[in-house]
């Protein structure tokens, strides 16, 4: 069966290869150039794939406006404006060449999530590799459609988004020339509870769309992540941060390096555990042969001597007959003298009352 194959900067991602680890960067800088190239550098020490930006300013997102459609009420940032909100998390325009030449330096991916047209003549640039549509954006077809004209690899986070939405939003990059794309399955609760995740929706992408597919988690630890595997998820996307604790606006529901490391190890390991349909014998079970039972002489026997059930037993090693031979043997002549325990073998009988 071919499955289908994306590439992001010379890396295959899809169900064939270990999953691709996505560390979501978002706001977690908090303002500071150092922490943002500091979380670069974490990214990749910690085995990421890509480390990946959101590209906008409060002006190209939301409006100037502390009217009640622009108020935030309830959730991490009750009380704010949606202006101040973004104000105060957007990554700085002048930053992105800075963290893509230090993630090109030490030889992990960097892209972004843009937000609008001009965030993308920006990151195009930067001559980013892919692009990323969040799933708040994925309902915005005019910007989905001007990402695909790029030509780039695209991944769509389908958080919120029904049945229906998904298919257009998928049709929309198709039709604007996007040929490499990806779909995540998401929640965009910030934290969400991994019970609200529904991972059986993530097979059902991969039938429904025959695209690769993957996890955008927002869980406060790995374990949603790593199930995800098991599910056919190729990519995995993970908010990260330096401190959980940092009082971002991101940050509580952020991974810390330790668990990046973890996350980027397991989920490789839960991959090469899927391996494929094999009933075969395994390396690792070679040497552990002798430990299953077999039939063995518990008496010294003559050559000529007719079994009984006196004379044979099943047990452990493995190097004489299968237990499944007790039966027929009995009854059976000897055609040489045998020692007691010494496995039973084929050629100790005639060849007219072989087992």
């Amino acid at each position: 069966m071919t499955y289908p194959v994306i590439n992001i900067a010379g890396r295959k991602i899809g169900l064939g290869y270990s999953p691709y680890i996505i560390a979501e960067l978002s706001a977690n800088h908090n303002g500071k150039l150092e922490t943002a190239l500091q979380i670069v550098r974490e990214a990749k020490k910690a085995g990421a794939d890509a480390i990946k930006l959101q590209t906008y300013m409060a002006d190209t997102i939301t409006l100037n406006s502390d009217g009640p459609d622009f108020q935030i009420k309830g959730g991490l940032w009750d009380g704010q404006t949606l202006y101040s909100l973004y104000q105060k998390a957007h990554m700085p325009w002048e930053w992105h060449s800075v963290l893509f030449e230090l993630a090109r330096e030490l030889g992990i991916t960097i892209f972004s999530s843009p937000f609008d047209r001009t965030a993308v003549d920006l990151l195009e640039r930067l001559n980013a590799p892919a692009y990323k549509i969040a799933s708040f954006e994925a309902i915005d077809l005019p910007l989905i459609k001007y990402v695909a004209a790029t030509g780039k690899p695209m991944i769509i986070s389908t958080g919120m988004a029904d049945v229906y939405e998904i298919q257009e939003a998928i049709q929309t990059a198709r039709d604007g020339g996007c040929k490499e794309l990806a779909v995540l399955h998401c929640v965009s609760g910030y934290p969400a509870p991994a019970a609200d995740y529904n991972l059986r929706t993530i097979p059902d992408m991969i039938a429904r769309h025959c695209l690769v597919s993957g996890l955008s988690d927002h869980t406060l630890d790995n374990t949603t992540a790593i199930t995800s595997v098991a599910l056919g998820a190729s990519i995995i996307e993970k908010h990260f941060t330096l401190d959980r604790s940092g009082g971002g606006p991101d940050d509580s529901f952020s991974i810390e390096p330790v668990e990046l490391a973890a996350l980027c190890a397991s989920a490789r390991t839960a991959w090469a555990a899927l391996g494929k349909i094999d009933y075969g014998r395994k390396s690792s079970e070679v040497g552990n042969v002798q430990f299953r039972r077999s039939l063995y002489f518990v008496k010294d026997l003559k050559a000529g001597q007719l079994i009984d059930e006196s004379c044979i037993r099943s047990v452990r090693p493995g190097f004489g007959l299968p237990p499944k031979y007790f039966e027929s043997l009995i009854g059976k002549a000897l055609c040489v003298d045998v020692r007691r325990n010494t496995p039973v073998l084929a050629d100790c009988f005639t060849v007219n009352n072989g087992a």
